[in-house]
């Protein structure tokens, strides 16, 4: 594409119709950039747009276009084209920084994103004068560049803060510092100093306070890794500066909104965030400056008040107190009983309350409420840090600290008993008490798994919590009732099976509850006691047990995906799908109406998928549905297909990216389900599943695999007879991903496959080109992983077609090639095969070279005879071999850059291992020795000389357990 006014022109249009809402005219749209995506100067014509387009809406829209660009083309993969040409790479570089320094704030954001996106994979090596050119700019003195440079930086130095520790990464963190560190103290002083000189101009403060935010999240991402040397020698100009800060008070910077944090709300959360790092990590440098900021930090959290603009600040104050209350040399900071108490009553219990913020989120904004409630991103709510605060006393403190809040509970509990419509709250902030006081420790799959002695959990339960879940309306006290369905959540492991069992009718009840946290709560605590365990591993709950309400469950698990706002709710598909796992056939007489509902839940949603939790979990319960129904009645796969395949149809013309994958699954999980052959509405779409585009999507590759195995293994004489025309096309995606080094053992699973099933005849043409192929990428990159799929290819061939077939196919490509296979990959690399059926493939495989290829008795090949031998009897009896070498330890990590659909396996359509040598080969060792038998019977004395002569003797050893365990003798 030429940089031409034409150009800007269509691309100005295009990009107008991206933003209008209807999808007829936005899809196409879409399409048209994606199909342009890959021209040269494409992203050139972008930043040209957002530069100099007079429509803001625009030049908006170009850079939002220009980042996701960059976000799903800019990293190199392996093996695949370069999707960025090396001139538009070194152009975007050159004017990237000035343009974004250029840009008006909201178009700042997008560039600065996309410039960490390139600095992530270029920076330091292939963009060495980045840094400079940023410092350069603090000399600018100009603050909305400024800011631009250290919006920048932060997007660019914020990874490491969880980057894993390496060499490369102290290196580039080293050239950061030398850089950054001097540059970064001048403009903090400068800033700190400009903000004593304009105390009294609120818009100059605005700007300031905007940098030092920035700046001392900066702060937070170099020292993150390790305390630098230069901090550490500049500690006193930091500490003391973020101390004077933490007291600050400017009216001017106070803002009337209740909601939204100001900008010294930010700086003073951040600064408490430093803090708590340096308290944590460098505890011994940092200790004199410590009492000056427990006190600051108290101050702060006595002083400040309960609207929801202050959450963050609170929030991270009190995580800071929690940090250092549980370090063992600040103990004595909060030994004495009046600071616990003082702790208690002025830090945890106001920060507990429930609020009228708290209350509008649970009516309005469910889905935020759930998310932060819950799945514990309520990291900086007030009430998880203060429940953190209680853990982190109790560590020194469990007895005092339970007994002073014991009063507040039993306080709180009389004062809701008063009055409970008007004094519900009381109750909760109770509930939460004690919750935040039993738990010692926690984990997602297990609910707690430590608990405080000194709380009665199971007394609280039947006293206080079941009364609210048994109270004939489940629409009252709807807080009150998520509290307790919470209570068991997190509890279960702790409250007795009996207690459980009669709360899941109560459960099971609350599934009709309006309010959606209430049934949300419900469907995610059913969820989690169907999958706990008992003694023996079988789940603690028995379908025996459940079996007077499966009709009722089920019922209400479908209906609560007809209320308002939970039409895609993740929790209720996913207890949908737990409980088909869990009752097994009892939902059997269901499917009909079950299946049913599902079908037009996905057709409903693949008008435009949202909610990718929700789909997995959709997808898993219509595989279990099709695996329970078929398991008794294999016959009924006609029916399922009958329901899928039109929405399944549908799905794949309209290429809803998101589900194709997980189409191809539940296809390949049906066909499998057909005993020997291939219904033809599966053959009228495979010549499409052969076609380029749908390879292109990584995606789709694991289960696009799978169905073509599928395919093979049902119905490989029809392919030959009916579709022989279609076999190159096969081996056209078997040499694609063959070359590519992240696909490549699927290439090896398709390529077993058709070995295994195809009349040999129909790939005789082709078998001479693919072990060309094999060796072509075996010279130009050799990796474990491609070694060990290589293995258990050439030993499937030996199978299938006999050692002297594949003797003979290696010769023919060039002379005594087959012993330098022997020589170079079978003997040395053997020990690297990992799994039961790909050894048992080696195994018998190699036994086979030994004892049916007549060359290898008698030709320059005899000489490999024993060391292949002595091979073998270590792959049965030596530890599996699965060092790597230093430079692949990074392959197999399928990374998918961007917005590309990543591929996930369904649990439920899980693939049986199929073990192709099967009944033929049951003990692979005695099969050796027989093997060995046979072959010495028919050429007495040479077998016996070569071992006596040549096996060394702890394999000699072995292999003569073989021969007893056979009951055989070697003549």
């Amino acid at each position: 594409m030429e940089l031409s006014d034409a150009n800007l022109q269509t691309l100005t249009e295009y990009l107008k119709k991206t933003l209008d809402p209807d999808p007829a005219i936005r899809r196409p749209a879409e399409k048209f950039l994606e199909s342009v995506e890959a021209s040269q100067n494409y992203p050139l014509l972008l930043l040209t747009l957002l530069e100099k387009s007079q429509e803001n809406v625009i030049k908006v829209c170009a850079s939002v276009t220009f980042k996701n660009y960059i976000k799903r083309n800019w990293r190199i993969v392996e093996d695949e084209p370069n999707k960025i040409c090396e001139s538009d790479r070194i152009a975007i570089k050159a004017n990237i920084v000035p343009l974004m320094l250029s840009s008006p704030e909201q178009i700042q954001k997008q560039l600065s994103d996309a410039i960490s996106i390139i600095g992530r994979e270029d920076f330091p090596q292939k963009w060495p004068d980045l840094l400079t050119e940023m410092v350069n700019r603090f000399q600018s003195g100009d603050f909305h560049v400024i800011n631009g440079v250290l919006r920048t930086a932060h997007s660019l130095f914020k990874r490491y803060r969880h980057e894993f520790k390496s060499n490369e990464l102290w290196t580039e963190i080293k050239l950061v510092l030398d850089a950054f560190a001097l540059p970064l103290t001048n403009l903090f002083k400068a800033t700190i100093e400009l903000c004593s000189t304009h105390a009294n101009d609120a818009s100059a403060l605005k700007v300031l306070f905007s940098s030092l935010i920035l700046i001392a999240k900066l702060f937070y991402s170099l020292n993150f890794q390790d305390l630098p040397e230069f901090f550490e020698d500049n500690m006193e100009t930091w500490m003391t500066n973020f101390h004077t800060l933490l007291t600050l008070d400017n009216k001017l910077l106070q803002t009337d909104d209740e909601e939204e944090a100001g900008l010294l709300e930010l700086l003073k959360s951040q600064i408490c965030d430093n803090a708590a790092l340096y308290a944590q990590k460098y505890d011994e440098e940092f200790q004199p400056y410590l009492p000056r900021f427990v006190t600051a930090i108290w101050n702060l959290l006595v002083t400040t008040g309960q609207e929801v603009k202050y959450d963050l600040l609170v929030s991270n104050a009190i995580q800071f107190l929690a940090s250092v209350c549980e370090r063992p040399h600040y103990k004595h900071l909060f030994e004495d009983q009046n600071t616990l108490t003082s702790i208690c009553e002025k830090v945890i219990v106001p920060n507990m309350e429930f609020r009228a913020a708290d209350e509008e989120a649970f009516e309005d904004n469910s889905e935020e409420y759930i998310r932060r409630d819950l799945e514990g991103s309520d990291i900086d709510t007030r009430r998880r840090a203060a429940c953190d605060l209680v853990r982190g006393l109790c560590k020194f403190f469990e007895g005092p600290v339970t007994g002073i809040f014991s009063g507040y509970v039993n306080s709180m509990l009389q004062e809701y008993a008063k009055n409970p419509s008007v004094n519900w709250k009381h109750k909760d902030a109770a509930i939460y008490l004690v919750t935040s006081l039993a738990s010692k420790a926690q984990t997602q799959k297990h609910g707690i798994t430590q608990a405080n002695e000194l709380v009665n959990l199971t007394e609280f339960f039947v006293n206080h919590i079941q009364p609210d879940l048994k109270s004939p309306s489940v629409n009252e006290f709807p807080v009150l009732k998520a509290d307790g369905i919470k209570y068991i959540m997190i509890f279960r492991n702790q409250v007795p099976k009996e207690q459980l069992l009669i709360s899941i009718p109560l459960l099971i009840n609350h599934l009709q509850a309006e309010s959606i946290v209430v049934h949300t709560y419900a469907a995610h605590a059913l969820e989690r006691l169907f999958t706990m365990r008992g003694s023996n591993n079988t789940t603690l709950i028995t379908a025996a047990e459940m079996a007077p309400f499966v009709e009722v469950l089920l019922t209400n698990l479908f209906k609560a995906l007809t209320l308002p706002g939970s039409s895609e709710n993740e929790y209720i598909m996913k207890a949908i799908m737990r409980s088909f796992s869990l009752l097994q056939e009892s939902i059997i007489p269901y499917i009909p109406s079950v299946i049913t509902q599902l079908t037009q839940k996905l057709l409903a949603v693949s008008k435009n998928p949202s909610k990718p939790h929700f789909n997995h979990y959709m997808f898993e319960s219509i595989c279990l549905s099709i695996r329970i129904t078929c398991k008794a009645n294999p016959d009924a796969v006609g029916s399922f297909e009958e329901a899928l395949f039109l929405v399944f149809t549908e799905i794949l013309q309209n290429d809803v990216q998101e589900f194709i994958p997980y189409v191809f699954q539940v296809m390949s999980l049906l066909l499998e389900m057909h005993k020997n052959e291939i219904p033809t509405s599966y053959m009228a779409l495979f010549p499409h599943l052969l076609q380029p585009v749908l390879w292109e999507r990584t995606g789709n590759i694991p289960p696009l695999v799978r169905l073509l195995q599928a395919y093979l293994e049902r119905g490989a004489s029809t392919i030959a007879s009916a579709a022989a025309d279609k076999i190159p096309g096969l081996l056209g995606v078997f040499q694609k991903l063959i070359a590519s080094k992240a696909n490549d053992h699927q290439g090896f699973y398709l390529l077993n496959s058709i070995i295994e099933h195809m009349p040999p005849e129909s790939v005789d043409q082709y078998r001479k080109q693919i072990f060309i192929l094999l060796f072509q990428r075996l010279q130009n990159s050799k990796t474990t992983k491609f070694i060990k799929s290589f293995l258990v290819f050439i030993n499937l061939y030996c199978i299938k077609y006999g050692a002297l077939a594949l003797q003979e196919i290696f010769d023919s490509i060039q002379p005594k090639m087959f012993g330098m296979v022997l020589e170079k990959i079978i003997i040395p690399e053997i020990q690297k095969v990992s799994g039961q059926v790909e050894k048992k493939i080696c195994a018998v495989g190699i036994t086979k070279i030994l004892t049916e290829c007549p060359p290898m008795m008698d030709t320059e090949y005899t000489k490999l005879w024993i060391p292949l031998l002595q091979a073998l009897i270590g792959l049965f009896e030596l530890p599996e071999d699965d060092t790597i070498p230093d430079e692949e330890h990074f392959i197999d990590i399928e990374d998918t850059p961007g917005y590309q659909t990543a591929f996930s396996q369904l649990a439920f359509a899980g693939k049986k291992e199929h073990d192709p040598v099967g009944q033929m080969v049951n003990n692979p060792r005695i099969h050796l020795a027989q093997s060995l038998h046979k072959l010495s019977t028919a050429c007495p004395g040479r077998v016996t000389s070569m071992l006596s002569t040549s096996l060394n003797a702890e394999a000699l050893q072995y292999l003569q357990g073989y021969l007893q365990a056979a009951s055989v003798t070697l003549l």
